[in-house]
């Protein structure tokens, strides 16, 4: 069993926030941090708070930056590493963001495991995932079947360059988020492990399908004639 871990909140970096604004969370790569993706702000829809979080671990010397969980235990069968990494984002949310009326998710290569590791771990907290050049963690885990009945909507964009993530992998991704989620994939011709201007034009499109949604669902139904 991983060690629990916990989101340092004093390094958060926080855009648009406000009251019964949906929240889009921001999970950097190995070897970043919480300052990396924050600079995708300005790509960003408008109409959602941003935050953007600190992974819990330094990456090991001599790397910069900060770790979700070992890079070692990337193809690891029993990740437990990757959902405490994943339960400390959903611990954070309840003390920090409870009162958001919904969460979208977005994570890079790393943290785009944590991210569908936490809508697997809560399915009924997230709303909505974007996957940039990561992968789904293998085994199972009990939010699974309740995941597969909600079909939250995951963004899962990878360049056909990328050569950091194992193929079996991407194999598994492949195989597993249509049976569990309303996926939008795309593979991009030439694309390394990054993130393109094409890449995050979809994004965009993507998260305004978010946003509508919960504007379509709050506005009242018309009245019987």
């Amino acid at each position: 069993m991983a060690e629990t871990v916990e989101i340092d909140r004093t390094a958060m970096r926080w855009a648009r926030q406000g009251e019964a604004l949906p929240l889009l969370v921001l999970l950097h790569g190995y070897g970043s941090d919480e300052r990396d993706l924050f600079s995708l702000v300005p790509f960003l829809p408008e109409g959602a708070a941003v935050a953007s979080v600190p992974a819990p671990h330094p990456a090991p010397w001599p790397m910069p930056g900060r770790s979700w969980y070992p890079i070692d235990e990337l193809e690891r069968r029993d990740p437990a590493s990757v959902t405490a990494a994943a339960d400390a984002v959903l611990r954070w949310l309840d003390a920090e963001a409870a009162d958001a009326p919904s969460v979208a998710l977005l994570g890079f290569s790393q943290g785009a495991s944590v991210a569908l590791q936490a809508a697997r771990r809560d399915p009924d907290r997230i709303a909505a995932v974007v996957n940039l050049s990561g992968y789904a963690a293998p085994g199972e885990l009990p939010g699974d079947s309740a995941l597969r009945e909600r079909r939250i909507p995951v963004f899962w964009g990878r360049g056909s360059r990328d050569d950091v993530i194992p193929p079996a992998l991407i194999v598994h991704t492949a195989q597993w988020l249509p049976d569990h989620a309303e996926l939008t994939g795309r593979v991009y011709p030439g694309l390394t492990h990054s993130v393109s201007e094409e890449e995050l034009a979809d994004v965009r499109r993507f998260l305004d399908g978010w946003l509508e949604s919960l504007q379509s669902s709050a506005e009242p139904a018309p009245a019987d004639g």
